[in-house]
């Protein structure tokens, strides 16, 4: 191990609220012990909607509206046995996070959070489920920031990655990646990636499930593989880098009535 990294590292996780930062807080706590969970407060339902609204336009903001009303929600119900079969098999663990180890931030972008990241001096960063982290805040710690994506990046970048690489009939992209955070959205250089295989039982509501238990074996040996220097980029496979974002009723629709795609 590198002589700068303590027989304890310091492992911060830098993340939102959510199941997924629960599974990763206690899969990488059974591994290395996780130091702090610096959890930053979800930005609001209307300044989310207004953002959208501003890249994505009106009539795509109702169709996404739309679909996680009548489609989204009723998936998810019906699909609470298969979620729980998941967890089980992979042997992820949900429960809340423990409450002394949490420092709860307005952002991550915060001058909170910069402090408190400075406070703590971690050796490594694993993010989850954050907004896109400033370049202040990439650059205000000595130490590498790692992400698990639910996607093959940087063909599904964004988004509900293993969704739309099946509704584009490319299922050899349908997968997890981990990569090093930078100011892009899931434009950091790839370290690791894994494909999924969905059953007849999965959908849209357990992909992202099945990614994330395909991308912790993965992120435990990139967190490793850092703390003793031996960290390797890997090339980007061939494709268009594009940026996905949430299906409209109309794309969920077509995609299920034309190629099978729930």
């Amino acid at each position: 191990m590198n002589s700068s990294i303590s027989s304890s590292p310091k492992i911060v996780i830098l993340a939102g609220p959510g199941e997924s930062t629960n599974i990763l807080f206690h899969a990488l706590d059974a591994e290395f012990g996780v130091h702090r969970i610096v959890v930053e407060t979800p930005i609001s339902q209307k300044q989310l909607l207004k953002r959208r609204v501003e890249k994505l336009g009106y009539a795509t903001v109702a169709g996404q509206i739309l679909f996680k009303l009548l489609i989204a929600s009723t998936l998810s119900n019906s699909s609470q046995s298969r979620l729980q079969a998941i967890k089980d098999q992979e042997n992820l663990d949900d429960k809340p996070l423990p409450e002394s180890r949490v420092i709860r931030v307005p952002s991550i972008n915060s001058q909170e959070c910069i402090a408190q990241l400075q406070e703590l001096q971690p050796d490594i960063i694993v993010v989850n489920g954050t907004r896109i982290i400033s370049r202040k805040v990439l650059t205000s710690v000595p130490c590498k920031f790692i992400n698990t994506h639910a996607g093959i990046t940087p063909l599904y970048r964004g988004v509900h990655g293993g969704y739309w690489a099946l509704a584009n009939n490319d299922p050899q992209h349908c997968g997890v990646s981990v990569h090093l955070v930078d100011p892009g959205i899931d434009t950091g250089a790839i370290i690791a990636q894994a494909l999924i295989e969905p059953t007849e039982e999965d959908n849209f509501t357990t992909y992202p499930l099945l990614q994330l238990a395909a991308g912790l074996p993965l992120l435990k040996a990139a967190v490793h593989a850092a703390l003793f220097g031996e960290l390797q980029l890997r090339p980007a496979p061939a494709g268009q880098s594009k940026l996905w974002s949430h299906p409209t009723l109309n794309e969920y629709l077509l995609n299920r009535l034309r190629k099978g795609i729930r």
